[in-house]
């Protein structure tokens, strides 16, 4: 197999893999405060995502960076918890604007903290040659695999709102609360591990 095409269902895997759930349940929680008809904006969300997450895999691979590994597993479910939190407490009046803008610092500042969580992985796995392409490859597979969280969440969310129209503030306070949930039982795993 092609390498480029190694790396990009490297990608895709890292993030679609559910024994390594914690990506997923970012990228869901981060969603959950949009409706399913503002799929454009989630793009654009998710690839600032991806813009943090790529920078920091870089900066790992380029050894211009290494974090301990034990900081990074606790603070990768911080920012799950801390992404349900800003959901919830952010009035549904406030401007979709500044809520939107403020989510986008949020997914490429995560998305920094996230890449560390593969950095070391990456880093090994490359052997710390020359990796552009292959980075690359690996942030298209991260990309498509996003997409497709964020499609079948949105699916989700479309079929269920057709059924029981919901609400949305309810949606964000069921799906945040989920994930804020989740988190805190990450972070004590981290704390005591």
């Amino acid at each position: 197999m092609d390498q480029f095409m190694v790396y990009l269902k490297l990608g895709f895997e890292h993030i679609a893999d559910l024994a390594g759930y914690d990506h997923m349940l970012f990228v869901i929680t981060l969603c959950a405060f949009y409706s399913w008809r503002s799929w454009k904006k989630i793009l654009v969300l998710i690839t600032a995502f991806t813009i943090g997450h790529s920078i920091t895999l870089a900066l790992s691979a380029f050894n211009v960076i290494n974090i301990p590994q034990q900081l990074v597993e606790t603070a990768i479910p911080i920012t799950i918890f801390l992404t349900a939190i800003h959901n919830v407490v952010t009035k549904p009046d406030l401007s979709q604007k500044v809520h939107l803008h403020s989510n986008y610092f949020l997914a490429l500042f995560f998305g920094f903290i996230h890449g560390m969580g593969f950095s070391n992985f990456f880093r090994a796995l490359t052997g710390g040659e020359s990796v552009v392409r292959e980075l690359f490859a690996f942030n298209v597979g991260l990309e498509i695999g996003q997409i497709m969280i964020v499609s079948i969440f949105f699916t989700f969310y479309f079929l269920v709102d057709r059924l029981f129209t919901i609400k949305q503030r309810d949606w964000n306070l069921f799906i945040s609360g989920a994930g804020a949930g989740v988190s805190l039982i990450m972070i004590i795993e981290a704390l005591s591990g």
